[in-house]
């Protein structure tokens, strides 16, 4: 039952990035959904991150919320965490949030952040139920999987309210090429 589970949620949230148009066939299996689903969003991101002008990086709707950029070095931080977690390694880039404010540093933390967790996006199904400490809990490292790319689809809901606020049309509603 809790692997049936696992496998449902692995495609209700690769569903947003299937629903998008995205060019290619998962890989095969749960993890290879979630890479599916992680790809999309990242891709979203970075060309969120290159396509907002530099001026606009300290943007913020209010004053309680993070800036577009604040946002952008969070993900790259929370992928560094999470995706470091789950494949049992030290945090190869902590701080980009609070050391890291030019657009130039930004995506390259993002894209960084993006090559380093697609080691943990390509472990076979046969890994992904090994437990790992994540938040202060042993949890399967598909569950530190499914945490980081729910993250990432949130955050990238906050960075399309950003950019439609700037009068700016995402990346996942620009029209096909």
């Amino acid at each position: 039952m809790r692997k049936a589970s696992l496998v449902l949620a692995a495609f209700v949230v690769a569903a947003p990035a299937l629903a998008q148009g995205m060019k290619a066939a998962p890989a095969a299996g749960t993890v290879g959904a979630l890479k599916a689903s992680f790809d999309a969003v990242g891709g979203y991101i970075v060309r969120s991150a290159e396509e907002m002008p530099d001026a606009d990086f300290a943007f913020k709707p209010t004053p309680e919320v993070r800036s577009f950029g604040q946002i952008l070095g969070h993900v790259a931080d929370a992928n560094n965490m999470i995706c470091s977690a789950v494949l049992g390694q030290a945090n190869p880039a902590p701080g980009v949030e609070k050391g890291t404010t030019s657009k130039a540093g930004l995506v390259a933390a993002l894209k960084a952040s993006y090559t380093y967790c697609g080691q943990a996006y390509a472990m076979p199904d046969a890994e992904a139920g090994r437990m790992i400490k994540l938040f202060g809990h042993e949890r399967p490292r598909f569950a530190g999987l499914l945490a980081n790319l729910t993250h990432n689809w949130e955050h990238y809901g906050n960075l399309v309210t950003y950019l439609r606020l700037k009068g700016m049309v995402p990346p996942s509603s620009q029209p096909k090429k």
